[in-house]
């Protein structure tokens, strides 16, 4: 999935994804899209692992560019995330998320997310539904 155009819009102004650190990576699947994180003090808790809410940001972000690549001009937006946390991360890591396309309906989209560590263990995995809105311009 070619996310080149999102990453442009999200790199053109101030928001969480740059925030916390999010790279959105493209890949040769339409229907999957990556991203990485490096753990650091824009993401870590006070004790020095990897935010469990800062994972969920990271699903949430990651399945929002993935339908966001795939409806240009659309307005894509997460309603619901739920994820489990199964292994902590310390600040210095990197970890990788993989969202895959489960359901792509007109207005809504279904994302499952594994987010990764190093050594390619699981730590979290997400389920992200996105709604998908018809942008102004569509409306009118």
């Amino acid at each position: 999935m070619d996310v080149e155009r999102i990453k442009e819009i999200i790199d053109s102004q101030p928001n969480l994804s740059t925030a916390l650190g999010m790279n959105f990576i493209s890949t040769p699947e339409d229907d999957m899209c990556m991203a990485t994180m490096k753990v650091d003090e824009r993401n870590r808790q006070p004790f020095g692992f990897l935010s469990g809410g800062a994972s969920l940001a990271l699903a949430e972000n990651l399945a929002g560019v993935g339908s966001s690549a795939l409806c240009p001009g659309k307005i894509c937006v997460g309603i619901s995330v739920s994820g489990q946390h199964v292994k902590a991360v310390v600040e210095g890591e990197t970890v990788t998320a993989l969202a895959h396309l489960v359901q792509k309906g007109r207005t809504l989209h279904v994302w499952n997310v594994d987010i990764t560590d190093s050594s390619g263990d699981i730590i979290s995995t997400v389920h992200v539904t996105n709604y998908i809105i018809a942008s102004k311009k569509d409306k009118e």
